[in-house]
C-alpha cells in the first residue's frame, strides 16, 4: 500500500523548499528561511519559541542560527528575565530578507487559498496536526522506553 498523507507532505515540503530558491538568496536553507520568516512577524523570538514553531532538533536548530549569525543576519544575547534562554533578533539585512522571504511565502499561500475553499484548508490543517502529534507521540514514546531500558541496565 503507497503512503497516502507521508508522500504527499514530503513532496510537499521538498516543492516548498525550491519554491524558496527562486528568492535568488545564495546559500539560504529551507530551515534557515522559515525561522527568518517567523522573524518576519515577531523581530525577536527566544530559541525556545523558535524550536516549538519549527520542531527541530535543538542541535539543528542552533546549527542554523549560527549560520544565520555568521552571515549577520541575526544576533543572539542572552535573555534579561531569563538568563537560561537566547533572544534572537534579526539584524537590518535580516528584517530586510525576513520580509522578502515571508511575501514570497505568502503569495505561494495566497495562489493555494484561491485553488481551495476554507473547509479544505481547515481539514488540511486537521490533518497535518494530527500527522505532526503522531510522529511526535510515537518518537517520544521510544525514546522514554529506551532511557528507562538504559536506567534499568545501569543498575
Amino acid at each position: 500500500m503507497s503512503l497516502r498523507l507521508v508522500h504527499p507532505v514530503h513532496r510537499a515540503t521538498h516543492r516548498i523548499g525550491l519554491y524558496l530558491d527562486d528568492l535568488r538568496e545564495r546559500g539560504l536553507t529551507q530551515g534557515e528561511a522559515h525561522i527568518l520568516a517567523m522573524l518576519a512577524h515577531s523581530r525577536r523570538a527566544n530559541v525556545a519559541d523558535l524550536h516549538r514553531g519549527l520542531a527541530h532538533k535543538r542541535s539543528t536548530l542552533t546549527s542554523i542560527l549560527d549560520r544565520l549569525a555568521a552571515r549577520g543576519l541575526i544576533t543572539r544575547a542572552v535573555g534579561e528575565t531569563d538568563r537560561r534562554t537566547f533572544v534572537v533578533r534579526p539584524t537590518a539585512k535580516g528584517r530586510r530578507l525576513a520580509q522578502r522571504v515571508q511575501r514570497h511565502l505568502s503569495a505561494l499561500e495566497r495562489a493555494v487559498a484561491r485553488r481551495v475553499n476554507a473547509t479544505d484548508i481547515k481539514r488540511f490543517i486537521k490533518v497535518v496536526t494530527a500527522l505532526e502529534q503522531e510522529a511526535h507521540q510515537r518518537v517520544g514514546s521510544r525514546r522514554a522506553r529506551s532511557n528507562r531500558k538504559r536506567k534499568k541496565a545501569a543498575l
